[in-house]
Parts: C-alpha cells; structure tokens; sequence
C-alpha cells in the first residue's frame, strides 16, 4: 500500500452499506488516505448500516474515547419469529403469531424495555468468553452464556406498523437512543419474549454516535471521490468538553505535567493560546492527568 507523507489526519464519519464489516471500511479508508493507521470506534454488524466513526493518523488515538458514547439507531423489529442470532442472519428458532397483540400490550412491553435495564447481550456479540469472541463460539455449535449488564435505553419509541397477510408476524419501525454498549437486536429478542412471540431485527441503521450523526456521514463512493476528513482539533472540539490553557499550562501539559482540576466530568479537550489541540486530559484526584497528548514537546 503506498503511504503518502501528507496522509490526512482526523475523523472520517463513513455511512456504512450493509454487507460490509467495520473492518472492510477501514481497509477501504487505508487505501483511499495512504495510510494504514486508520481504526473505527464501535463495531457495526455486516447487516447493519449507517454512522462509522472512523480515525486516521494520529486521530486514532482517540477512538477509545468516542467509542464509549452513547448512540441512536432505527430499526425495524419483527414479532412472531426468533432467530438464533436476534436478527435476519439467523435461523428460525420458534415463535407464535403476532398480529393479534394488542397495543396497550405491546407499549408496557416497551416501556419496560426503555431506561436503566439489565440487558444479556446477543450470543452472537463480539464479547470475549474465555479469550474467545462469543460469535464464534455460538458459530462453532457451542452454548454460550453470557451474564446480564447494566445499559441505559433513553428511548425505544415504536412508529408505523406492519402485520403480514396471515397475521402470523408484526414488524415495528422503532427508533432507539442508548448507551454504548447496548444491542438492539436483544431488545428486539427480549421484546418478543416478553409478549411470548419471539422476536427478532431485520434492519438497523446506526443514526448517531455522540455527536456526529448521518448528517456528517459520506458514503464509499464519495469518500472515493475526495476524503473528507476533520481535522483532529476540529473534531476533538466537538466530541469533548473544550479547556483552554495559557502558554505555561500548555508547555507543562506537552511534557505530560498535570493540571489543576476544573470539575468537569469525563475526558475534556485541551486547547492552547493558539487554539492548537493540546491534549485530552481526565480529572482524577483534584488534577487533570492526560490521556493522550498531541502537543509536540
């Protein structure tokens, strides 16, 4: 692969086509910037499409910290069939019909669904059991359980409906906002096992992550037209909470000095005199500490 000396650096936010791993797109991105240091935070599945998050450069160092912000999805549920995988890749795994739940029902079942919940992720997530990633477990004929964990719905909110010509399925057009971390292929699993249905995800479109929604987004074939990168300051500015420091503060933090704390929660920003992107640094203890630091000693 030919690496160019002015290899962009900063955020890529790609729309993902389905058929796709997050993998395939960073590769693509490798080619199309010149460089092979590009990475993605947050896994979308093949099946899915919509907001990728990419870093290249020096950006990459910052993915870890995007990562963990929280996301918006629309998705379209099917009740009356379960899956082995929670969504359309899966085999048939039993069900009964659903066109005959009644809407109160079916709303108390969402309700209970939406906010602080204990959700077990999909057999078929990218956790690690035992070292190993449980899709390929699951996809090796072993049974794999994996314990509940605490992630917060902010909203689950069903819009139009569709029940096919037998009445046996019901497909709910949904829009999900959620903590990192959250699998909305098992809301769909627990919605439809909550009505005594089964239930599974036959679309997902990841709408936002943190800030950046499919309004920033650009499909391959743009990016293969010209790569549309955000700076690193640029995007640092807008995905954390922004600090600006004086011309001391600044060749301290460059050496990787602390700075004295200003009560702002998670990983904030830290900008020079200039406007020069600094650092990112997390208070901890009454001092700032970095996390990274992009400033040049």
């Amino acid at each position: 692969m030919p690496v160019t000396e002015t290899a962009p650096e900063g955020i890529v936010v790609v729309d993902k086509p389905g058929g796709w791993t997050s993998h395939d797109v960073v590769g693509r991105m490798r080619r199309l910037a010149g460089t092979r240091r590009v990475g993605h935070a947050g896994t979308l599945d093949p099946m899915a499409t919509g907001v990728l998050v990419l870093g290249v450069g020096r950006a990459t160092r910052l993915l870890g910290h995007l990562a963990g912000a929280d996301k918006a999805y629309s998705a379209t549920v099917r009740l009356g069939q379960a899956t082995t995988t929670d969504d359309a890749e899966g085999e048939p795994a039993g069900g009964a019909p659903a066109g005959d739940v009644p809407a109160e029902t079916l709303l108390e079942a969402v309700a209970a669904l939406t906010g602080d919940i204990e959700q077990v992720p999909s057999s078929v997530s990218a956790i690690k059991v035992n070292g190993k990633r449980a899709y390929a477990l699951a996809r090796a004929g072993e049974e794999v359980q994996l314990a509940a964990r605490p992630v917060t719905v902010s909203a689950f909110v069903v819009g139009e409906s569709r029940r096919s010509d037998d009445g046996a399925l019901l497909d709910l057009d949904v829009e999900v906002a959620c903590t990192s971390g959250t699998y909305v292929r098992a809301l769909a699993r627990d919605l439809g096992r909550a009505l005594g249905v089964g239930g599974h995800l036959t679309m997902l479109r990841r709408t936002r992550v943190g800030p950046w929604t499919l309004e920033d987004a650009r499909t391959l074939e743009k990016l293969e037209e010209q790569v549309d990168v955000l700076p690193m300051a640029a995007a640092a500015g807008r995905a954390f909470p922004r600090r600006e420091v004086g011309a001391e503060d600044a060749a301290r933090l460059a050496h990787g000095a602390l700075l004295p704390a200003e009560g702002t929660a998670g990983p904030v920003a830290v900008f020079g005199p200039d406007g020069a992107f600094l650092a990112l640094v997390e208070e901890r203890g009454g001092r700032a500490r970095p996390l990274a630091v992009f400033a040049a000693a």
